[in-house]
């Protein structure tokens, strides 16, 4: 704990908070309140992610797609158009489609080992994002002068590190410069979370037996291949 009672943490001339929880439950939004409304840093995972550590990969798969259109081939060969990721705190489509869905290629799926092959992807960028923060609270007070830093992680942040292990480097690290809030949702926030994922899906990253499992409980009870 970096702050040793609240009083502490109110009386401190520069504030260190990361919000951690579920996907969905209003990281983001609160960061943002906190960004906006009271001249907060707000140093986003997910946008990191998304724009040092996958962005090659997200454009070139978009690049992949046009090249499969005859004139968008054209103006790429000659370099006419530029083909480039617009991710923004608030929208982060492109990550979540380049993760993409197992499936039948045809139907826009992914063929399992790929998509697996991005999830180890997302999982290095994400633990690399996440250590990053550090580094942003001088960054972000030296260059723009924000005595206050709000990291906004991913969703998925239970996935990359290890709770009960004492020694994780990620949870160390974030422990020793950052007050660590949890935002925790209930049985209530269930449903809805839930809905809202599978309308607009969050970039996640799921641990390999989860997904193995997962999908072969799913083709069992579809009775599909994993071609179908």
């Amino acid at each position: 704990m970096i702050y040793r009672s609240g009083q502490d943490y109110l009386d401190a001339g520069r504030k260190r908070v990361l919000l951690f929880g579920m996907s969905g439950l209003g990281k983001t939004y609160l960061a943002n309140l906190m960004r906006d409304q009271a001249a907060w840093f707000h140093y986003s995972v997910d946008y990191r992610i998304g724009t040092r550590y996958m962005n090659e990969l997200i454009a070139d798969n978009f690049k992949r797609e046009a090249m499969k259109v005859p004139l968008l081939r054209e103006l790429l060969m000659t370099d006419s158009v530029y083909i480039s990721s617009n991710i923004t705190f608030d929208n982060l489509a492109p990550l979540s489609t380049y993760l993409g869905k197992p499936g039948d290629p045809a139907k826009g799926g992914l063929p399992f080992a790929d998509y697996m092959a991005r999830q180890d992807q997302h999982r290095a960028a994400e633990i690399a994002a996440t250590l990053d923060a550090a580094r942003f609270i001088t960054r972000a007070e030296e260059i723009y002068g924000y005595k206050n830093f709000v990291c906004d992680t991913s969703g998925s942040i239970c996935e990359v590190v290890g709770p009960d292990d004492p020694d994780d480097p990620v949870l160390r690290q974030l422990s020793d410069t950052l007050l660590l809030v949890w935002i925790k949702g209930s049985d209530a926030h269930t449903a809805e979370l839930v809905r809202r994922f599978d309308r607009a899906p969050k970039p996640m990253y799921y641990q390999p037996a989860f997904l193995q499992a997962a999908w072969a409980e799913y083709r069992q009870i579809h009775a599909v291949t994993e071609a179908d």
